[in-house]
């Protein structure tokens, strides 16, 4: 039935459905690859106010860094200032407060992550840690990301991520915390745990692993090539990870990210994030997980992507690509 028919799958993480329709793809095509001069871009642009030296639209400026920088938002969304809402029992309002911070990956303007050093990544992994550890001291969630390339809204092409830390769990978190919890108290088992063990041995989703991580298409993806990183080790945050598992991090990456430059030939856009234990659970967090999402919106080209529209706004999620086929594509590109 999952090949050729339509049929849903199930959200682990979240309780959702997503509905796969194969049946979609007899239509031929053949996605168009794309060299959009990625590799052209300068390694210092004089007009981003994210390169060394450079000031930034909020009037400061930049250090002239060698290695990962981080700076408060100029622009928040969050602010570590108390507010009172005046909500009620229909239209309800609560106060929300917390700061953000932007990572600089790298001073160098044409760099990603996919096309960095090791040693370069390693640096941003490290960073991440660091963050986290720092920031989920003082808030109850800290959440690190990347939105990568003008289709994701991005607003500067320096390689660089955000994290905002909030004194609340954001809704898609308290769901994962929700299910991971339930799974863990029914089956004495980390929900993501058991999902590594068994892509692992099933193969038809499993995109790269190491001795410390996987990297997997979902079993309920619902963007195209969509991929989720998984810690097979007990790391439950960022900064549970030490030496080894840290540089296998950096090695994942190393492979999965340039599998998605060569898929259409372009610098692969996408929006991808942390999702570790709130810190505002303290030491109740024995069902987490580590793991990190990627969402890629191209379909079947370097300009066509898949739009959420109609029935996914209206019904549910719904793909034509199969997971299985999309992990099968993208390990056709590594190398």
């Amino acid at each position: 039935m999952t090949e050729t028919q339509p049929h849903r799958r199930m959200n682990l993480l979240t309780g959702e459905y997503v509905l796969v329709s194969p049946q979609r793809m007899a239509r031929p095509w053949q996605g168009e690859r794309k060299n959009d001069g990625i590799h052209n871009r300068p390694a210092h642009e004089p007009d981003c106010y994210l390169c060394p030296g450079n000031e930034r639209s909020g009037g400061t400026a930049n250090p002239d860094y060698g290695d990962t920088y981080v700076f408060p938002n100029d622009f928040p969304a969050l602010l570590d200032e108390s507010s009172e809402r005046a909500g009620d029992q229909l239209f309800v309002e609560e106060p929300a407060r917390g700061e953000a911070r932007v990572i600089c990956y790298s001073p160098d303007h044409s760099a990603t992550l996919a096309r960095m050093t090791g040693e370069g990544r390693r640096a941003v992994v490290d960073t991440w840690c660091d963050l986290s550890d720092d920031l989920g001291s003082r808030w109850a969630n800290v959440q690190i990301f990347e939105n990568k390339g003008a289709m994701m809204g991005a607003s500067s092409p320096h390689p660089h991520g955000q994290v905002w830390a909030s004194d609340f769990l954001p809704t898609i978190v308290q769901r994962e915390n929700e299910r991971q919890r339930n799974y863990y108290e029914n089956c004495g088992d980390t929900l993501l745990g058991e999902v590594a063990r068994r892509e692992l041995g099933d193969g038809k989703r499993l995109i790269a692993h190491n001795e410390h991580w996987i990297a997997i298409v979902p079993h309920w993806a619902a963007w195209p090539f969509e991929t989720l990183l998984v810690a097979r080790g007990d790391f439950r945050r960022l900064e549970d990870i030490r030496e080894e598992g840290r540089s296998a991090l950096a090695d994942i990456l190393g492979t999965l990210l340039p599998a998605y430059d060569r898929l259409f030939d372009t610098d692969f856009p996408y929006s991808m994030g942390w999702h570790g234990a709130p810190h505002g659970l303290g030491a109740d967090c024995a069902h987490w997980r580590l793991h990190a999402h990627f969402y890629p919106p191209l379909l079947r080209s370097a300009d066509i992507r898949k739009h959420m529209v109609g029935f996914e706004l209206l019904g549910e999620t719904q793909r034509d690509l199969t997971p299985e086929a999309a992990a099968e594509r993208i390990r056709a590109e590594l190398r």
